[in-house]
């Protein structure tokens, strides 16, 4: 039976007070850093209450993760269905609402990249679905780009998604905005194809 499947289904408003707490932590312990009864004290609870909302700290993580994707996917879809231009401006839209969700979302979307599926062997699966599921949008915006035909579109994906995710450890309040670090990015990367496009015509 999967972690998702052991989740109980709970109508209390505690729970997303919970996931609130829990995101916290996992973000600035990590998640083997963190524990039951951290998150249930900061919740004003006893830790045998908590089980009766999540029956495992993997549940736990997963349902926080799952919040995370849900957040930061729908930040994504919301930018791209108002987006009218090229693929290359596109993918700049998606980066840039991505990089929003992090710099200046919640800790739901930072959970998405502080956790690492093999932190939680119980819920790895489930956490890479989730991950991967959030992914393919990228997929299908880097796959749509006009790109050299040995350019690897699943390398240049994970490249440029693990540069946006490595953003908030380098990044310092008061910097370039998220609009500007994204069209920084696809610049950069858009001149590489350019100039490989050049360089194949010349010789």
């Amino acid at each position: 039976m999967t972690v998702r499947a052991k989740l109980k289904p709970q109508v209390n408003n505690r729970r997303e007070h919970i996931l609130e707490i829990a995101a916290g932590f996992f973000v600035r312990k990590g998640f083997n850093g963190t524990s039951i009864r951290d998150i249930a004290n900061a919740a004003g609870m006893l830790p045998g209450s908590l089980y009766y909302h999540f029956p495992s700290k993997e549940a736990l993580l997963l349902a926080v993760f799952e919040e995370g994707v849900t957040r930061i996917s729908e930040a994504v879809d919301t930018a791209l269905a108002d987006s009218r231009g090229d693929a290359w401006d596109r993918l700049q839209t998606a980066c840039q609402a991505h990089l929003s969700a992090l710099l200046e979302g919640s800790d739901f979307a930072h959970v998405i990249v502080r956790v690492i599926p093999q932190d939680a062997p119980g819920a790895a699966e489930e956490l890479v679905a989730l991950r991967n599921g959030y992914e393919e949008k990228f997929t299908a915006l880097v796959e749509a780009l006009p790109m050299l035909s040995d350019t690897d579109p699943s390398l240049l994906r994970l490249m440029l998604i693990g540069a946006l995710n490595h953003v908030p450890l380098w990044y310092r309040e008061g910097g370039e905005t998220p609009s500007c670090l994204a069209r920084l990015f696809i610049a950069n990367l858009r001149f590489a194809q350019d100039c490989s496009e050049t360089h194949k015509e010349e010789t």
